[in-house]
């Protein structure tokens, strides 16, 4: 336990998050819940901080010297996000509010507005958030399309075998969650866009659970579009960015219309701006993209596989941990080489509302519910589970602080 206990320790970066400092019921605050929301370091913070304060102006826009500083800091986001996932182009990279309104402009653009007609057919998995079954629920409606869902095996991992059999050469659309955000499993990215790219289908990824938490790189996966969720990642609320190939994104139709995504107006007809600026309608979340840049090069000094190897010791550590507390069961694959920070477990005897109640006046933050994955829950067989997840500011006391919330559980419900 000891040497499990000084690795997870290694990033040592809690004091850059202020909020960690803060009691809960009188308690050391101990969040476990980053899988629903990431909390901010001081360097996020403070550059937000300082566009309010300093340079506060719309961008692209004005021609005066607050607004091309503004200009230059929302650019330079977009770069050093491009770098974050490996993109070939800064202009592959589209702000958007998070993988909500990302998958959203893809199912929207590509699918209702879109080449995807009646008979056309879209492969998904049961392990998907609502944020990427719904929308193409939208185009199902719309278009006539059929879903297709991919199985898990009890392990977590998906059945690959059953791509085989569900990719057809109707098949349009396949896409997938790199990182379940209930399971932990990590999908193998490249094989599946390579069974979509063999029947020319495009390969749609969310990455909400994925680029906080993994190296990203979308060329080496290649996929035709990636997701993040800025707040997921040590960002703001509200921020977030659609990956697309070029050549698809120049193919798509906008989301939304408005100032900015325009390049001409006249009566009866438009013409729209370039990539990725045609996605981008109205005035951004500027201050949310530089802040989320912001986090991208909080990450990238961290270094990502220190980031990943990091979950990966503490996540082990917790199994290892709660595998000693009787009649509570896991959910997840075992292998740490395929698995995120995410644990989900049931307590027998116990509903997971009660779990996280009695957790919270011990000062520890989980999430309970359906973690909005419905789909997944029917096939688990459960309504709800309990759910801790963790990120860099965790370390081996905040694992030993839930085990030891956990046993008081058991003695409330004896």
């Amino acid at each position: 336990m000891a040497t499990k206990a000084k690795a997870v320790h290694a990033l040592r970066v809690k004091d850059d998050f202020p909020i960690l400092k803060r009691k809960a019921h009188g308690k050391s605050l101990v969040y476990l819940d980053s899988g629903a929301t990431s909390q901010k370091p001081k360097q996020v913070i403070k550059a937000i901080e300082d566009y309010y304060s300093r340079y506060n102006a719309n961008v692209h826009r004005g021609v005066y010297e607050l607004s091309e500083e503004a200009t230059r800091a929302y650019e330079g986001a977009r770069e050093t996000l491009a770098k974050f996932i490996h993109a070939k182009d800064a202009r592959e990279i589209v702000y958007t509010r998070g993988t909500t309104e990302s998958i959203n402009a893809v199912a929207y653009s590509w699918g209702i507005r879109g080449p995807l007609k009646k008979g056309d057919e879209i492969v998904t998995t049961i392990m998907e958030h609502h944020s990427n079954t719904i929308p193409w629920y939208f185009v199902q409606d719309h278009k006539g399309v059929t879903l297709k869902w991919v199985d898990i095996h009890d392990d977590g991992t998906l059945r690959m075998e059953q791509y085989d059999d569900l990719i057809t050469e109707n098949t349009k659309v396949v896409t997938v969650t790199h990182v379940s955000n209930v399971l932990g499993t990590i999908n193998p990215i490249r094989e599946i866009a390579k069974r979509a790219h063999e029947v020319g289908a495009i390969c749609v990824v969310d990455g909400a659970q994925g680029a906080p938490h993994v190296p990203v790189d979308v060329q080496a996966m290649d996929c035709d579009f990636y997701t993040v969720s800025g707040h997921k990642m040590l960002g703001p609320t509200g921020s977030g960015l659609l990956y697309g190939k070029h050549a698809v994104l120049e193919k798509m139709e906008p989301f939304l219309g408005g100032g900015e995504m325009i390049r001409e107006v006249h009566k009866g007809w438009a013409k729209w701006n370039d990539v990725p600026y045609k996605f981008e309608a109205g005035t951004m979340n500027i201050e949310g993209s530089i802040g989320l840049g912001a986090a991208a090069e909080y990450l990238l000094h961290l270094g990502m596989d220190e980031v990943r190897r990091h979950e990966m010791e503490i996540t082990e550590y917790a199994l290892d941990e709660l595998d000693r507390i009787e009649g509570l069961t896991t959910f997840g694959p075992r292998d740490m080489k395929i698995r995120g920070g995410v644990i989900s477990f049931l307590l027998e005897g116990v509903h997971a509302h009660d779990i996280a109640s009695i957790l919270d006046v011990e000062g520890v933050a989980i999430r309970s519910g359906h973690h909005c994955a419905q789909p997944l829950m029917e096939r688990l067989g459960v309504p709800a589970t309990s759910r801790a997840s963790f990120y860099v500011y965790n370390e081996a006391d905040d694992v030993d602080r839930l085990v030891a919330g956990l046993r008081k559980v058991k003695e409330v419900f004896g």
